[in-house]
C-alpha cells in the first residue's frame, strides 16, 4: 500500500501501561500499515513533571518498548526510538526557542490545567522546562518533517502550536518544514475501575499484562449499579461500569447483556466473571508475546539501538537544513 505521509507520536515513560493504553496502541498498529511511522518514548518529557524522581525512567523506558512490540507494533514497519538518545531532539529545541514568543507558550491550554492539578498534589512544576514542553513536542514533530500528528482533542492545540512554530520558521528564514496536520484519534477511553478517570496515580487502573488473577480483583472491584440489591432485581446498566467495559471486550454480546441486565437475568457476580474471561481472551497473547520477547537476551537493547539510528539518520538531515536556513 503506498504510504499516505508521515505520522509522528510517542508517549511518556511514567509507569506501567494500562489497557487503556492499549487502545492507543491498537490505532498505532493499524497506522503502521498506511504511513510511514514514527514511534518514540518520551523520557526527556517525563522529566518536565518527575524532575526530582528520575530513578524509575530507565527501566519504564524498556519496559514501555517491549509493552509496544507485545501490542503489534513492528520494528520492520515503523521507527522505534528513545527521545533521549537522539540529541538532535534538544538542538532543535534551543534554535526553535530563540523566535518563538512567550505568550505563545504561556497560551497552550494545558499549561495552566497541569500546574494547577500538580499543585493540588503539593508539587510545584512552574519550571522553565515545563513551560517549554510544548516546544519540545513541536520539534519532536519537525525534527522528522511529519506530515500529521495522531492525537486526542485535548492535544489538538499542541499540533496547531507546532504548525504556527514551523510557519514562523519558514517565514524567517527558509521553507524546511511541513506544518503537521491534526489527525485526531477516535478512541474510545476507558473509565477506571471506580468510574473516574483510568490513571496509576487512583489505583483504578489494569495492567496492560494483568495476569488472570490480577484481572479478577480489579473487576470484582468494579462499580456496580448501588440500586441493585438483589440478583433477580432489575438493573441500570447505564450506570454500571462492568456494563461500559463490556461495551470494549463484549460488543457482540452487549444487546443481550444489557437485556438479561434491565430483566434481572443475570447476576453482577456472573457478569463480571464473563467480563474478566472476555478482557482475559485479549490480554492473553499480548503477555505470552511480551513474555517471549523479555526472554530473548539483547532484543529489547536491539530494537531501540537500531531504532535510535534510523532516526538520527533523519534527525541529522533536519539539522543541516536547519543550520543551513539559519546560517550558523
Amino acid at each position: 500500500m503506498q504510504s499516505k505521509g508521515r505520522i509522528l507520536s510517542g508517549m511518556r515513560p511514567t509507569g506501567r501501561l494500562h489497557i487503556g493504553h492499549l487502545n492507543v496502541l491498537e490505532y498505532w498498529v493499524n497506522l503502521q500499515n498506511e504511513y510511514d511511522c514514527f514511534f518514540f518514548v518520551a523520557d526527556l518529557h517525563a522529566l518536565t513533571t518527575a524532575f526530582d524522581e528520575t530513578g524509575f525512567i530507565r527501566e519504564n523506558t524498556k519496559e514501555m518498548a517491549a509493552d509496544w512490540l507485545a501490542a503489534g507494533l513492528d520494528p520492520e514497519k515503523s521507527v522505534l526510538f528513545v527521545q533521549s538518545g537522539i540529541p538532535e531532539h534538544c538542538e532543535l529545541h534551543l534554535l526553535l526557542s530563540m523566535f518563538t514568543p512567550l505568550s505563545w507558550l504561556e497560551r497552550v491550554p494545558t499549561y495552566k490545567d497541569q500546574i494547577n492539578q500538580f499543585k493540588e498534589q503539593g508539587k510545584d512544576i512552574m519550571t522553565y522546562g515545563f513551560l517549554g514542553y510544548p516546544l519540545l513536542q513541536a520539534a519532536d514533530i519537525l525534527m522528522y518533517r511529519a506530515n500529521a500528528v495522531p492525537v486526542g482533542e485535548d492535544q489538538a492545540p499542541h499540533v496547531e502550536f507546532t504548525r504556527e512554530v514551523a510557519r514562523r520558521f519558514n517565514y524567517l528564514y527558509k521553507p524546511v518544514f511541513p506544518e503537521p496536520r491534526t489527525k485526531l484519534a477516535r478512541i474510545r477511553s476507558l473509565p477506571g475501575i471506580d468510574g473516574r478517570k483510568m490513571s496509576k496515580s487512583y489505583a483504578n487502573d489494569i495492567g496492560m499484562t494483568a495476569t488472570i488473577d490480577e484481572l479478577k480483583g480489579k473487576v470484582n472491584g468494579m462499580i456496580t449499579d448501588p440500586a441493585r440489591i438483589h440478583k433477580t432485581d432489575p438493573g441500570h446498566p447505564e450506570v454500571c461500569t462492568v456494563h461500559k467495559y463490556h461495551g470494549f471486550y463484549s460488543s457482540d454480546k452487549i444487546a443481550s447483556i444489557e437485556e438479561d441486565c434491565l430483566a434481572g437475568k443475570i447476576g453482577c457476580v456472573a457478569c463480571k466473571r464473563s467480563l474478566v474471561d472476555n478482557i482475559d481472551a485479549k490480554l492473553a497473547p499480548i503477555r505470552e508475546r511480551r513474555s517471549e520477547i523479555m526472554g530473548r537476551k539483547g532484543f529489547l537493547e536491539d530494537v531501540i539501538r537500531q531504532g535510535n539510528e534510523k532516526a538520527k539518520i533523519q534527525a541529522a538531515e533536519t539539522i543541516r537544513l536547519v543550520r543551513e536556513a539559519m546560517k550558523i
